[in-house]
């Protein structure tokens, strides 16, 4: 006599981000191949209903499908638009989880590192070590900071792939920088130079585990793949894994992209990225991240679904 098996249902994960993102896609097929029902979600396209505890979006056939249906939502994608348009979408995540969504990575967890001043103080305070920064909204007290850091790297507050980051050692140039970024109400976000030989390293943690890491060198300081940089194997020293996993832990984070340079022998978090791409690490990597993303995010959804039955 044949036994009879019961067939689990399907997890029906969603993704935010569209088609066009080569991690989207990766992610998606992934999950797919594992056995869940993945549903792409336009970022730009999200619709909230109010007392109804209802955030739509469009199908393929553009009728309206609720998020709240779905066992959980990875964040893949949130794109940059107005200051509204930005809140916005942020604040839809916190109330999806007020709702009971799992969301991965969190709302509160895209907000302190989609903005590098956040996360820097963030860390910082913590007792991580940090690149000497100075952040003003005054020309004179950028100004100041050059004098007092020599050189220095401006960054934009809101960012990724190295663009509109630039090197500046010379108070003229500093002066014309400056009064530009005034003009345009920019923050002036500096962090002293630190010398790194061309190369630093990002680190790749997953549920607390370093499950991948690289080193970047570049003909120049700038060392982002997107910028032109090669990527290396490396087996982080336990130091440097130890730092970015408590990256990780202090920004609760589910998974991180890292970056560490080191200066005179002294590693540094330069960053961190709460929507990390994985094309250049994978590329040196013979293990899938995408896989190992994936079972992560399974394996988390059936803690929730553990604990809640």
């Amino acid at each position: 006599m044949k036994s009879l098996t019961i067939s689990q249902p399907k997890m029906n994960i969603g993704i935010l981000g569209t088609a066009q993102g080569s991690h989207v896609k990766m992610l998606a097929d992934t999950l797919t191949g594992m056995g869940a029902e993945v549903t792409l979600i336009n970022p730009k396209k999200l619709t909230s209903y109010l007392p109804q505890p209802t955030t739509c979006f469009p199908g393929q056939d553009g009728s309206p499908l609720t998020i709240e249906n779905l066992d959980a939502l990875v964040v893949r994608s949130l794109p940059g638009g107005s200051l509204e348009q930005v809140i916005y979408r942020v604040n839809v995540l916190h109330r999806l989880e007020n709702l009971g969504l799992k969301i991965i990575n969190n709302a509160s967890l895209i907000e302190k590192t989609v903005d590098k001043f956040y996360t820097s103080a963030l860390l910082s305070d913590a007792g991580l070590p940090v690149p000497k920064t100075i952040v003003t909204e005054h020309y004179d007290q950028a100004m100041k900071a050059v004098e007092q850091l020599g050189a220095v790297v401006v960054k934009p507050v809101f960012g990724s792939l190295g663009k509109g980051i630039v090197l500046v050692e010379d108070p003229d140039i500093a002066h014309r920088i400056f009064r530009a970024l005034e003009m345009g109400r920019y923050i002036y976000y500096l962090q002293e130079f630190l010398p790194n030989g061309n190369e630093d390293y990002r680190l790749f943690v997953v549920g607390g585990q370093v499950i991948g890491a690289m080193r970047r060198r570049g003909e120049t300081w700038k060392t982002n793949i997107a910028c032109g940089s090669t990527a290396e194997h490396y087996i982080p020293e336990k130091e440097i894994a130890d730092l970015a996993i408590e990256t990780a832990r202090i920004l609760k984070a589910d998974y991180v992209g890292v970056d560490i340079l080191i200066s005179n022998g002294n590693p540094y978090v330069i960053e961190a990225n709460g929507i990390p791409g994985w094309s250049g690490l994978q590329s040196v990597m013979d293990s899938d991240i995408s896989g190992i993303l994936s079972e992560y995010i399974l394996g988390e959804i059936k803690k929730d679904v553990n604990r809640n039955s």
